[in-house]
């Protein structure tokens, strides 16, 4: 019978990273997609003023897309932000703080974000 000797490999991190790295590679490629769909309707407009700009986010396509975008973009930055904390702050405390901190902040940032594109 064999015996192991040392300390046994516990594996920690930020959810163990192949949901995170495939979470930030579809939010990635959503975004991409999303910013060549607005790229296509500014180039093709025939003039570039407030009316036709809202004019663009009036459509409702367009609104559920931005929509989606909104929440892809702030989880992209809370998974790529958690995954720094995680990395980079030891002290337990502190992290959490900071985890409190980013949510609130990438919550409050859609919620504007939302409320400029709609007027809400």
């Amino acid at each position: 019978m064999s015996q192991n000797y040392g300390t046994k490999r516990i594996v920690t991190g930020a959810s163990y990273g192949l949901r995170d790295w495939l979470a930030q590679r579809v939010t990635a490629i959503l975004m991409a997609l999303f910013t060549i769909a607005l790229l296509v309707q500014v180039l093709f407009a025939p003039t570039l003023d407030y009316y036709s700009w809202s004019g663009i986010f009036a459509q409702q396509w367009m609104k559920g897309l931005t929509f989606v975008v909104i929440l892809a973009l702030a989880y992209h930055a809370w998974v790529g932000i958690r995954d720094i904390f995680m990395d980079y702050i030891k002290p337990v405390g502190i992290r959490l703080a900071l985890h409190v901190f980013a949510i609130v902040w990438l919550l409050a940032c859609a919620g504007w974000a939302i409320q400029v594109l709609w007027r809400l």
